[in-house]
């Protein structure tokens, strides 16, 4: 018998659906699904009857839908942990991104109606199981030691770091790449409204979403900022004061063109660590162009996914920041990178958009080129 548990409420006005994801998760034996409710009124009063670790929610319901019973669930148990139960289109994939700016934690898109039982299985073990875990236990567990300070020195870091330079003065980054997950579209709607609409040099963001949520995402990032902000798509050539979002199912690259000009390259190769969009390419691109003059960032999410590209920042001699573990929802992909030595600073989330404009206020603002060879002369 397992010694730790995860008590889940399951939220759907569909009895199949409920039905379905209780048989699912039952194969987890550390989950536990202690109650079910089939609208947003009844699962109140389920909630406060059987005090659930975690609420998965659907969003459209009769009687009160998930929107409203979030902002009550929230109200109620503000450390309760609510991942939302969406559908895969536009409306739905609308309707998660306002939950997830009034307090939802996570979502999870819903399988298709064509899959076998054994396909939809593998979609929920693989997609809500883990999200389940992860913020349960973060609601359950706060930092046992200090985080961080950005004047912490790096031979404090129980992993090895390379010699960095002695100073950052001389750095002149020429662009930024950001990973970001589990918590992302909160922490974005507060780290790009706070980017200067003069930053000299473009930012590409890695968030692990499907389709339709990154076009969505980036047009209500656009509204809300004083920079421009934009899903990337292939030959689109990132400038100065722009942020680009990775398009969902697709690794976002960059590449060089034969005159050196520097555009997006889309690329629908498998995922990487389990994500497409997966960040760990977009970082090692940026390295391979641009050598040391980039600036990594890993914000909140589950999983490890930046880990290896933040090496590749860092073994190049560009700069590292991760997100510190109080203002991570999840501290997985951000705590990776700590725990491996790498971030030059671990910083609260308000403080990065600061950093990043700081650190990057000494480049030129210009469109991003690379050197190319000369032409090749004779046969």
């Amino acid at each position: 018998m397992t010694t730790t548990s995860y008590r889940v409420l399951v939220v759907d006005d569909s009895s199949l659906i409920r039905r379905l994801l209780l048989k699912i998760l039952q194969l987890d034996p550390e989950v536990v699904v202690v109650g079910q409710a089939s609208d947003g009124h009844e699962a109140l009063a389920v909630a406060e009857q059987v005090a659930p670790d975690l609420v998965v929610l659907d969003i459209e319901m009769p009687v009160m839908d998930g929107i409203e019973a979030l902002e009550h669930l929230k109200r109620r148990y503000p450390s309760l942990p609510v991942i939302m139960f969406s559908t895969l289109t536009a409306r739905g994939a609308t309707a998660t991104l306002d939950a997830l700016t009034k307090g939802a934690d996570d979502y999870v898109t819903k399988p298709s109606n064509t899959g076998s039982f054994a396909q939809t299985a593998e979609h929920v073990l693989a997609e809500l199981t883990p999200r389940i875990k992860a913020l349960v236990d973060r609601s359950r567990t706060r930092p046992m030691s200090p985080v961080l300070a950005p004047t912490t020195p790096l031979s404090s870091l129980t992993a090895p770091a390379r010699q960095r330079p002695p100073s950052r003065t001389s750095f002149r980054p020429r662009v930024a790449v950001v990973a970001v997950s589990t918590g992302g579209p909160d922490a974005l709607q507060t780290l790009v409204p706070l980017l200067p609409s003069s930053l000299p040099v473009p930012v590409l963001v890695t968030q692990h979403m499907p389709p339709l949520f990154t076009g969505l995402l980036a047009d209500r990032l656009d509204g809300q900022a004083g920079i421009r902000v934009r899903e990337g798509y292939d030959g689109a050539q990132p400038g100065p004061g722009e942020v680009w979002l990775a398009p969902g199912g697709f690794h976002m690259l960059l590449r060089a063109d034969d005159d050196g000009r520097v555009v997006l390259a889309l690329d629908d190769g498998p995922p990487v660590q389990s994500c497409k969009p997966a960040a760990n390419p977009m970082f090692a691109s940026a390295v391979d162009l641009f050598d040391r003059q980039v600036i990594g960032v890993v914000l909140t999410g589950m999983g490890i996914d930046g880990l290896d590209g933040a090496r590749r920042v860092q073994q190049a001699g560009g700069m590292v920041i991760c997100q510190d573990e109080a203002s991570s929802v999840v501290w997985g992909m951000p705590g990776a990178v700590h725990k491996a030595g790498l971030a030059e600073e671990v910083l609260p989330l308000e403080d990065i958009a600061t950093t990043i404009g700081r650190v990057a206020s000494a480049s030129p603002a210009r469109p991003l080129t690379v050197r190319t060879p000369p032409a090749r002369v004779g046969p």
